[in-house]
Parts: structure tokens; C-alpha cells; sequence
């Protein structure tokens, strides 16, 4: 019994811990939090109505990386909304599904090291969005760099080439394409690099760490969500999201009117924007 009692005294010390810690870097971070501008705290316009207005515009879409993380949430937003008359998924594998939802899905396979091959899949949509990416772990550095740089710029030429006016690229908190580390300065270069193409109307999301329970998770990666799963109970901060707050996000912004062709979305103004969706 003593050891029981042992053991229940420790484990309520390190939860007491764990809590200060929380609390303390929740009072740091909401210091340095991202500014929310104007238009997305103050979400005059009726979502349902815009909504309407926009699925009358019989307008088309396609995703990258449907298959992801972010895609796949996106997709399931998308569908629920039911303000496209068309969407395609574009991937280097047909998908599977077995909700009749996805029925009326359009997929386009491709190879995304001869894209140019499949330029018609890049045909005759107002709406494209892009969560493709991996990591360097997974692919190495060079892998990373392809992906995440090459086939995401590739595709926006093609889209662009084939009438796409609207893009909406999923990126990262950080991002810089001077930055001293690969991952935000392959974001950042990439990000400059489809604004050149001039799109209508171009939107970077750059969400913090994303709050969702990979399957392949390594050790690291879920105390790092598990953490700030945990701050994000306690406050609102800029260094995570949840991952649908990120989806709802991309399909509201879609039916605003943009200040300027290019924006960039900080974490907590895609927070804002995605609990308007639910409103």
C-alpha cells in the first residue's frame, strides 16, 4: 500500500508540474501571439449566404494531396459544404472511398516526376488547392526538396496555364526562403516562386504544429502534439492548430473577398477564420 501511495504522490507531483510548465509558456507565447487582422475577427457576413452566392458561380476545384493529413479534412469540408460543382483529386494513386459522398469524385492520376505529360489533369478550374508535402525525414533532403518545392510550383504552372485564377497553398508557420534551416526556407522559396506566377487571387496558410494523431507518429512527434494539444486547452497560441480548424479555414477564405491578389495567413488568423465556419 505504501509503495501505491508512493506512486500516486509522484505521478500527482509530475501532473502539478506539467500544469506550471503549461500555464508558464501559455503566458509567453500569448506575448508574442500572432495578430489577428480585421477582417477575419470581425466576420460580419453570413457564411450560409456566402456560401449560396458561391455555389451559384458553378465554379471547380481541384486538390493536391487529398490523400494527406490537411487534404483529406479539406476534402471532407469541401464535400459538406457542397459549394463546388465539381471537385478533382490529383495524386500519384486513385483513392478509395466508400461514403457515396466521394461518388461524384473526379481523380487524376499522375506521375509527378513528368508532369508536363499531364498538363490536361491542370484543365479548366476557377480553384486550386495544394496541401502536398512530406518531410525530410521520410524522403531525405533532396526528396524533400522535390516535393515540396518542384511538384507544388509545378503544379500551380500548370493550373495557372490551364485557367485556374484562385490558389491556395497550405505552408508553414515560419517561413522563409532565406532562412538558415531546409524545411522553412523550401517554404518560403516556394511560396515566393507561385506568387511570381500571378494567380488572381493567391492565399499561403501557415499554420503552426498541427494537432492530429498521425498513424506513423514517431516518439517526438506525438509529445510535441500531445504538448501543445495541451497549451492549446489553455490558451490561444500561434504555435498550433488543430488540423480541421486548418481545412475550415482554407474553404471559408475561399468565399471572401481578398484586400490584395496575395495574403498570407498566420496561425492565429486561420484559428479565427476556421471557428467562423462553425458559427
Amino acid at each position: 500500500m505504501s509503495v501505491m501511495k508512493l506512486l500516486v504522490t509522484a505521478l500527482g507531483k509530475a501532473t502539478g508540474i506539467f500544469t506550471v510548465v503549461i500555464v508558464v509558456v501559455a503566458v509567453v507565447l500569448n506575448y508574442f501571439d500572432d495578430p489577428v487582422p480585421v477582417k477575419y475577427t470581425s466576420m460580419a457576413e453570413d457564411m450560409k449566404t456566402l456560401e449560396e452566392n458561391f455555389r451559384q458561380q458553378n465554379k471547380s476545384c481541384f486538390i493536391l494531396g487529398a490523400s494527406g493529413e490537411t487534404g483529406s479534412v479539406l476534402l471532407q469540408e469541401l464535400l459538406g459544404r457542397n459549394i463546388f460543382s465539381k471537385i478533382t483529386l490529383i495524386g500519384r494513386r486513385q483513392l478509395t472511398f466508400e461514403d457515396k459522398a466521394y461518388e461524384n469524385l473526379v481523380q487524376e492520376v499522375v506521375d509527378f516526376e513528368k508532369l508536363d505529360d499531364y498538363a490536361a489533369a491542370f484543365q479548366g478550374h476557377d480553384v486550386g488547392y495544394c496541401c502536398l508535402g512530406t518531410t525530410r525525414a521520410k524522403a531525405g533532403a533532396d526528396g524533400f526538396i522535390r516535393v515540396d518545392h518542384d511538384y507544388v510550383l509545378k503544379s500551380a504552372e500548370l493550373a495557372k496555364a490551364g485557367g485556374c485564377t484562385q490558389f491556395h497553398l497550405e505552408s508553414s508557420r515560419g517561413a522563409d526562403k532565406n532562412s538558415n534551416f531546409l524545411y522553412l526556407k523550401v517554404k518560403g522559396q516556394v511560396e515566393a516562386d507561385i506568387e511570381a506566377l500571378g494567380f488572381d487571387r493567391y492565399s499561403i496558410y501557415r499554420p503552426g504544429v498541427l494537432l492530429v494523431d498521425r498513424q506513423e507518429s514517431r516518439p517526438a512527434e506525438w509529445m510535441t502534439r500531445k504538448f501543445f494539444g495541451a497549451l492549446s486547452s489553455v490558451c490561444s497560441t500561434s504555435m498550433s492548430i488543430p488540423i480541421q480548424a486548418v481545412a475550415k479555414a482554407m474553404a471559408s477564405n475561399t468565399l471572401l473577398q481578398p484586400e490584395q491578389k496575395t495574403e498570407i495567413l498566420e496561425n492565429k488568423a486561420i484559428a479565427t477564420l476556421g471557428k467562423s465556419a462553425g458559427k
